[in-house]
């Protein structure tokens, strides 16, 4: 008589969860002492799936979930949650969209998406006894199958019911079955290939550990089927706990009369042989399996005959994967309509996958067949950690293909996944970020399997080292374009002449990420540059590589911590001209990357930026010409950013330099966009002066138009032209009432705000459409100018606005309102002025090329909020109206114009582009990168090809302080506090303080100085 038992508590005991048995026996210590370990029983079961928070522990009756449980938390466990009944919060889940902690088992959002079949008992029952597996309906299948089927129709179940293998190819099941079946030998074997060798795969390993007799029961069912009474259980010999559980459930299942001779009373006779494989990636193929279950090498063989007719020791064999053998039961017992209910029209049930990689929740998944990628990555893995952006998923393993963000929307099965370049393969997907280099991705995929490759084939032993050897050379900076052209002729040689898909698939990862990621590959060879920062030939220090203009920042922040600070500004003012104005409002595309992040915080590299400049600002710089004068003249439209930096940069090589600026101002939209309270108009001014002090000529109120044109200034004598006009020209919502008195659009109202024109918002209730740095900064322009209530309507949610996360959370620090998911659909009036604006609100549809997902609106959800003030910030665009027919610059389907990407040069000989007008909308340092491209292509034109690319100069600054072990924080910058800052447009960030920057600056780890 079993006991019965109050409480459960299941504790996972996969092979990813190492320090169960130390909990175990703390919780079995505790509970002893207690008096309680006969009202509470431990179980360790299989791997429940969600691995990134392990070792897991569920408490049943209740459900509760327990997450990174550790022997110390069982004391606490025992007296707060057996006893007192009560959660230790500490250990419960946290869902990071929600910000909710979550209790129970099955309210956890990595499950609910979820259909799990193979793996209903995962996670449930104990893998080491036998009785748990039959209360769940174990061997019932098996039952049905000998006493009220027969043979014949176990086969024909397993045809309707669409089962395809889940080994990779994709043939159907059934048939499968009924060739071996019908295949004529003295002898017949069956198979189970658990053979798992993909990088980041544990499917089969975690099914085999924590639900054994599923896989026995298939095969037996499969054995009947086919009139085979003996079975090989192909495993490698490192699953040790899943060999062991095999090993137990076999002779569990023999004690019961499940295995061995007259099964169940019946006619069948069946006996399962563990094989231990010795871990070669290429014994998952069938041929070289068999090949290693003989005793001989593991090789593959030339295919016909296939292993239905000829196949272990010559005999018919039929050979399936441990998840297709794990369906077998389910489908029998439930029927053919009931699985083929689940999945797609040709893809039929489910698929599990090892979700592994750069992904919140790692882990093992099962989903039904049609499920997106979208959906996988996003909604059950969680997303991607640290906020950073999805990029590819790799599936399949590594002779697997590639999906890139714009296959979110992609259903996974097998002709949805053929048709996009990838395969499903074995269920192995392997998630990567921005910050992954898909070259190098390609080549760690492509040492894989070429040091697995058997070598008896030379197009797979010769031609997966050449790939190799290719890739080795683009990742290290001696790349050519060629090297792509051999690229493809190696891929059809392999595919066309290997001997088995090993070799035949080898080239599939280099494939896929050059089909996907072309301009990766082409700046490795062509700019000598990884845009992940991950290739160290090609990268001196992730920062530096991740700053648009390449500014060597780990040299000027050890200066900054030796306190040399006219130096470090040395240092940085050879790639960017404005560390005063970057100080302030630059991205910090550098923090990003750093990598402190991985330790604790990222180096606070903008405030220490600001930090020099400011320390130094009482001495104006003058940089110095380098080159003699000479006698071409360049024409610069425009004086933002791109601009000043095109200008600076020609005027230090000799040039002689007009810039034409529309506006009274210098400085474009960092002077008329940026409210004082982030970027001062005297910081502005203070780094432009050096231009001017340079001999830059600035000509204020010089619109291009009729007075001036490109003709004029070709007329005028000038060389070349630089167009640095920004996208200044506001989109419009294009929805009824848009013509209103009281309708702005954000550029518009922050340069007049900026140029000091008379803008009253007092006692006005504003709202501002968009979620970008114009849409903040409107908001919190429009509150210091006396508006008595702001909000921002945005038609996605928080974590999909552009604008900087820092800005936005000031902006509601400040008292605005951010309602998202929100779109307006009309601007009412009355008497010709906004009286109140309609809007619908909005959900989440599928995903756009960004790889956010699109908002739809919701039907019959419109609402009205009373408005006086409507502010349009939802992106800009290009103005063109000064261009004359006879000079029709080429624009891309975007509206911006089109150049050559190594020179700026446009469609019109002697005209180039910089900054917003070819790139749209972006940010200062872009801008400042853009304009020393633009001045590069210049120099080379003039030149007619003979100028040579200056090369930046690269130095190295010893470390000047010594690395405090452990975590440190970083310093927190200072701010003006709210109550202060309200009612006037000083500035927010108040600056670092002298000991605050060097302690910070000590901060840096110095990669640069790494060793390889």
């Amino acid at each position: 008589m079993h006991r019965i038992y109050r409480s459960h508590i299941l504790i996972c005991g996969g092979s990813g969860c190492p320090g169960s048995p130390m909990i175990i026996e703390a919780l079995k210590e505790e509970l002893i002492k207690r008096k309680l370990e006969n009202e509470v029983r431990i179980v360790q079961i299989g791997c429940p799936g969600f691995c990134s928070k392990g070792p897991l522990m569920i408490i049943y009756p209740e459900g509760i979930l327990y997450c990174e449980v550790s022997p110390d938390d069982a004391q606490e466990i025992v007296e707060e949650t057996i006893i007192k009944g009560r959660t230790v919060e500490r250990l419960l889940y946290e869902d990071p969209i929600a910000a909710q902690l979550v209790t129970h088992y099955s309210e956890i959002p990595f499950y609910k998406k979820q259909k799990r079949v193979i793996l209903k008992n995962c996670g449930l029952i104990d893998p080491e006894n036998i009785d748990e597996y039959i209360a769940e309906g174990g061997y019932e299948a098996l039952g049905k199958a000998l006493f009220e089927m027969g043979s014949e129709n176990v086969i024909e179940e397993i045809k309707k019911s669409g089962l395809r293998g889940r080994g990779g190819a994709g043939f159907p099941t059934g048939l499968k079955w009924e060739f071996t079946k019908n295949a004529r030998g003295e002898k017949k074997y069956i198979i189970c290939n658990g053979d798992e060798g993909d990088p980041g795969a544990f499917m089969d390993r975690s099914i085999l550990e924590a639900d054994p007799h599923s896989v026995i029961e298939g095969m037996l069912i499969a054995g009947y089927a086919i009139g085979v009474n003996e079975g090989f259980i192909y495993c490698r010999a490192e699953y040790a706990l899943a060999i062991r559980h095999l090993k137990i459930a076999i002779s569990q299942a023999m004690d019961y009369g499940l295995i061995g001779e007259n099964i169940l009373g019946s006619d069948f006779s069946f006996r399962i042989t563990i094989k231990e494989g010795a871990g070669a990636f290429v014994c998952g193929e069938e041929t070289a399996l068999m090949a290693s279950i003989e005793g001989r090498r593991g090789e593959p063989r030339t295919r016909p005959p296939y292993p239905a007719v000829k196949g272990l020791w010559d005999m018919p064999t039929n050979i399936n994967n441990v998840k297709t053998y794990a369906n077998v039961p389910r489908i029998i017992l439930n029927g053919w309509e009931w699985f083929s209910g689940i999945g797609t029209e040709t893809s039929k049930g489910t698929k599990i996958f090892a979700l592994t990689g750069q992904i919140n929740n790692i882990g093992l998944i099962e989903v039904p067949m049609g499920i997106t990628l979208g959906e996988i990555i996003f909604d059950i893995g969680g997303g991607i950690p640290k906020g950073k952006k999805f990029k590819a998923a790799q599936t399949g393993g590594p002779l697997g293909g590639c999906l890139s963000v714009e296959s979110l929307n992609t259903p996974i099965d097998y002709e949805s996944l053929k048709e996009t370049g990838a395969v499903m393969g074995s269920g192995g997907m392997i998630v990567v970020d921005e910050d992954t280099c898909m070259v190098e991705f390609a080549k760690y995929f492509l040492k894989f399997s070429t040091n697995e490759s058997c070598g008896k084939c030379v197009p797979c032993r010769v031609g997966g080292k050449k790939m190799y050897e290719i890739l080795s050379n683009i990742t290290e900076g001696k790349g050519r374009l060629e090297d792509l052209d051999e690229i493809e002729n190696l891929v059809k040689f392999m595919d066309q002449a290997s001997l088995c898909a090993l070799g035949q698939l080898t080239p599939s990862p280099v494939i896929g990420t050059l089909r996907l990621f072309r301009d990766e590959y082409i700046a490795h060879i062509e700019d000598k540059r990884c845009p992940a920062g991950v290739c160290k030939a090609l990268v001196r220090s992730k920062c530096e590589n991740a700053c648009p203009a390449n500014v060597d920042v780990p040299s000027y922040v050890s200066l900054i911590a030796a306190g040399r600070y006219k130096e470090a500004l040395d240092v940085h003012r050879k790639r960017n001209l404005f560390p005063a104005i970057c100080g302030r409002v630059c991205p910090a595309f550098c923090e990003d990357k750093c990598k402190r992040r991985d330790v604790d915080e990222p180096i606070a590299i903008r405030a220490l930026k600001r930090f020099m400049s400011d320390k130094e600002m009482k001495y104006p710089w003058t940089p110095e010409i380098i080159e003699d004068l000479k006698e071409e003249k360049v024409a610069i439209i425009g004086s933002g950013p791109a601009g000043l930096s095109a200008a600076y940069r020609l005027a230090t090589w000799g040039y002689k330099v007009t810039i034409f600026e529309a506006l009274p101002v210098v400085g474009g939209m960092m002077m008329v966009g940026i409210p004082d309270y982030r970027l001062p108009k005297d910081i502005i001014n203070f780094e432009v002066d050096a231009i001017r002090r340079l001999g830059v000529d600035i000509k204020l109120n010089s619109p291009m138009g009729n007075e001036l044109t490109l003709e004029d200034l070709f007329k005028q004598s000038y060389s070349a032209i630089i167009l640095a006009i920004g996208a200044q020209k506001s989109r419009k919502l294009r929805i009824p009432g848009e013509e209103l008195e009281g309708v702005l659009s954000g550029i518009d109202f922050l340069k007049d705000v900026n140029l000091g024109k008379d803008v009253d918002l007092r006692d006005k209730k504003v709202a501002v459409i968009g979620g970008g740095n114009v849409a903040i900064d409107s908001s919190r322009s429009a509150l210091r100018l006396g508006a008595k209530d702001v909000q921002i309507l945005y038609r996605r949610t928080k974590m999909d606005m552009p604008a900087h996360k820092d800005e936005i959370e000031e902006a509601e620090k400040e008292g605005i309102k951010v309602t998202f998911l929100t779109t307006p659909v009309e601007i009412l009036g009355n008497n010709g002025e906004v009286s109140s604006i309609k809007c619908i609100n909005m959900r989440l549809g599928e995903f756009d090329r960004s790889g956010r997902k699109r908002p739809i609106p919701i039907d019959g959800s419109e609402f009205t909020i009373d408005i006086d003030v409507v502010i349009t910030a939802i992106g800009q665009a290009l103005d063109t109206s000064f261009l004359t027919k006879d000079k029709e610059i080429k624009t891309s389907r975007g509206g911006f114009f089109k150049t050559n990407s190594k020179t700026m040069e446009t469609n019109i000989e002697g005209i180039f582009v910089a900054g917003d007008a070819v790139n749209g909308p972006a940010t200062i340092i872009e801008a400042i990168a853009s304009g020393e491209k633009a001045a590069q292509g210049v120099d080379n034109y003039l030149r007619r090809g003979m100028a040579k690319e200056k090369q930046k100069e690269t130095i190295t600054i010893e470390r000047t302080f010594e690395l405090k072990e452990g975590e440190i924080p970083r310093i927190k910058i200072p701010v003006l506090e709210v109550r202060n800052r309200l009612s006037n447009f000083n500035e927010i960030e108040l600056g670092l303080s002298e000991e605050n920057a060097i302690f910070e600056a000590k901060r840096c780890l110095r990669c640069d100085l790494e060793e390889e």
